[in-house]
C-alpha cells in the first residue's frame, strides 16, 4: 500500500533524524559506562601498616578518593576463602565493597577458590577442601560464593560483576578442576560459581578470566573447551590479563584486540581486561599503554569491550616486592595514570563500518567507483553505495585506517604534502600515507589529519557538487575539516 504524505514525511523523520540521535544517544550510554578503575586488594593491609596516600598536589586522601579523582569508576577486589590475617577474607572484601560502593563507584568481586594467589602457576585448594573430590568442589564452590555475596547484599553492596576464578589459564582448584586433565570438571566448577552467582544477583554478570590476552590459541582452547562441556552459556564476559614490557606493549595491544574482537564474534560474549600493569619506573611509557588499550578495548566490535582496570596501581615503594604499580615513591600518582582521565578521546567512534559526512557541504565521502591505485576520493550526496561505507580500524589509540567496502582500498594521503592536494587511495598496506590521526573536533565531529602529510581530509572551497575530489590541508578552524562518523 502506498504510504500518505505523512507517513512518508514520518519515516523520512525516523531514519534521517530519530535514527541517528538514537545511535548517538547509544554511543555516549556506551561510553559512559565503560569501566575504568582498579584492584585495590591490598589497600587495607596497607593502610594498617600505616602507608598514606596523596593525590597528585600532594594533599593526603583516601586512596579511593584520588583513583576516582583520576577517572576511575570501578573498584575490583579478590576474594580468600580462608587467608592468613584476614587479608581478602570475607569480612575484609566487605569492607573495602561498602567503601567503594559508599563513594558511587562500581564493584567487581573476583574469586579465587583458594586461602592465598590463584594464577596460571598455582591454583590450590583452599585447606578446608584439601580432600575434596570433584563433586564436594563443585557443593564447596557454590557454598562459598553465596556466602560472601550474601554478606555483600546484606551490607547493601551489589557488584557489577563477579569472576568465577582467577586466571584460570588451566582450570582451578587443581588436581581435580585442572582443564588440561579433566576439561568436564573444570566446566562444571564454572557452572557451579555461575549458578551460585545468579542466585544471589541475577543481574550481576560473570567473568571468566584468562591471563596473556593476546594469546588467541590459549583463549580458543579454554572457552571451545567450555562450550564442549555445557558450560558455554555459564558466564557473560571473558575476562583477560596483559601485562607488556616497555618494549613490547605495542605489538601486544593489537593482538590483544584481534583477540578480544575474535571472543566477540567466535561466541558472542562481552570482553574486559580486568588487569593490567607495567613497571612503575616507566610512567611515560605506561601511560601511552593504558591509552592505547583503553581505546583498543573500547573499539571493540558492536562496542562489547566493557572497560580496563589496572592491577593495585597504590602499592608503592615495592610493596611485597611488587613493581608494576602506578604510585611513586611519594604515595603520589604517577602520569600513567592520566589515561583514565575522562578527555575527548573517549568518545572517538568505535571500530567499524562508517560513512563519513562532511560538515561544510553534506555530502559523504566516496571512492567515486575507482578501484584503482592511485585514484581520487571525493564525495556525494547521501546514498546506498558502498562506495560511500569506509571500515574504520585502530592502529593505535588515535590513529586510524580508512578502508573503502567497494574496491577495499584504503584512503591515502598518496605523500602530497601540498595545501589542496587531492586525496586518492591505495591497496592495504603499512604506510603513514594511509594513517589518520583522529581529532575530537566537537559537536559529534572529527578531524582526519594524514601521518605521512601532516594535512587534514578537507573539501576545498565552494562550490560543491556530486564527484569533487576531496583534498588536504593544513589543520585549522574550517568546518570543511570537520567529518561525522555516520553508521550506514
Amino acid at each position: 500500500m502506498k504510504p500518505t504524505p505523512l507517513a512518508g514525511f514520518r519515516a523520512k523523520f525516523f531514519f534521517a533524524v530519530l535514527v541517528p540521535l538514537l545511535s548517538a544517544f547509544a554511543s555516549f550510554a556506551s561510553a559512559a559506562d565503560f569501566a575504568k578503575g582498579a584492584d585495590v586488594g591490598w589497600l587495607t593491609q596497607m593502610e594498617a601498616s600505616g602507608i598514606k596516600f596523596y593525590n597528585s598536589s600532594g594533599t593526603q586522601q583516601d586512596c579511593l578518593q584520588i583513583l576516582q579523582g583520576l577517572g576511575m569508576n570501578t573498584i575490583r577486589l579478590r576474594v580468600w576463602v580462608n587467608p592468613a590475617g584476614g587479608w581478602n577474607g570475607q569480612t575484609d572484601v566487605v569492607n573495602k565493597a561498602v567503601r567503594a560502593k559508599n563513594r558511587g563507584l562500581r564493584v567487581m568481586i573476583d574469586f579465587h577458590y583458594s586461602d592465598s594467589w590463584a594464577d596460571p602457576g598455582q591454583q590450590t585448594k583452599p585447606a578446608a577442601w584439601s580432600s575434596h573430590a570433584i563433586a564436594q568442589l563443585r557443593t564447596d564452590v557454590a557454598n562459598h560464593t553465596t556466602a560472601v555475596l550474601n554478606a555483600l547484599k546484606s551490607a547493601g553492596v551489589t557488584p557489577e560483576w563477579v569472576q568465577v576464578g582467577n586466571e584460570t589459564n588451566n582450570g582451578m582448584l587443581w588436581n581435580d578442576g585442572r582443564a588440561s586433565t579433566s576439561m568436564a570438571n573444570f566446566a562444571s566448577l564454572i557452572t557451579s560459581g555461575y549458578n551460585a552467582v545468579k542466585a544471589v544477583f541475577p543481574s550481576a554478570k560473570v567473568i571468566v578470566h584468562i591471563s596473556n590476552g593476546y594469546d588467541n590459541a590459549l583463549f580458543r582452547w579454554i572457552f571451545d573447551g567450555l562450550q564442549a562441556n555445557g558450560a558455554g552459556s555459564k558466564y557473560d564476559v571473558i575476562g583477560m590479563s596483559l601485562y607488556p614490557t616497555t618494549s613490547n606493549w605495542s605489538t601486544l595491544t593489537s593482538q590483544c584486540l584481534t583477540n578480544m574482537n575474535d571472543m566477540v564474534s567466535r561466541y558472542g560474549k562481552d570482553v574486559m581486561v580486568v588487569e593490567v600493569g607495567m613497571d612503575v619506573s616507566a610512567a611515560s611509557t605506561s601511560k601511552s599503554f593504558l591509552t592505547d588499550i583503553i581505546a583498543k578495548t573500547k573499539s571493540v566490535s558492536g562496542g562489547r569491550g566493557l572497560g580496563v582496570l589496572y592491577w593495585e596501581p597504590q602499592a608503592y615503594n615495592s610493596w611485597q616486592g611488587y613493581n608494576l604499580g602506578a604510585f611513586g615513591s611519594n604515595g603520589r600518582p604517577t602520569i600513567a595514570l592520566d589515561a583514565f582521565a575522562n578527555t575527548s578521546s573517549n568518545a572517538f567512534p568505535a571500530a567499524g563500518t562508517y560513512s563519513l559526512r562532511n560538515r561544510t557541504n553534506g555530502l559523504m565521502l566516496d571512492n567515486l567507483g575507482a578501484t584503482g591505485d592511485g585514484a581520487n576520493v571525493g564525495s556525494w550526496a547521501d546514498g546506498t553505495s558502498n562506495n560511500q561505507r569506509w571500515v574504520l580500524s585502530y592502529i593505535s589509540s588515535n590513529v586510524v585506517k580508512l578502508q573503502c567496502v567497494s574496491g577495499s582500498k584504503c584512503l591515502d594521503g598518496l605523500g602530497r604534502t601540498t595545501n589542496g592536494s587531492l586525496v586518492g587511495q591505495w591497496a592495504s598496506g603499512t604506510s603513514n600515507n594511509q594513517r589518520w590521526t583522529i581529532i575530537d573536533a566537537g559537536g559529534g565531529y572529527f578531524k582526519l589529519k594524514n601521518v605521512g602529510t601532516g594535512l587534514c581530509l578537507d573539501v576545498g572551497a565552494s562550490p560543491y557538487a556530486n564527484g569533487d575530489s576531496v583534498e588536504q590541508w593544513s589543520d585549522g578552524s574550517s568546518q570543511n575539516q570537520h567529518w561525522q562518523f555516520v553508521t550506514p
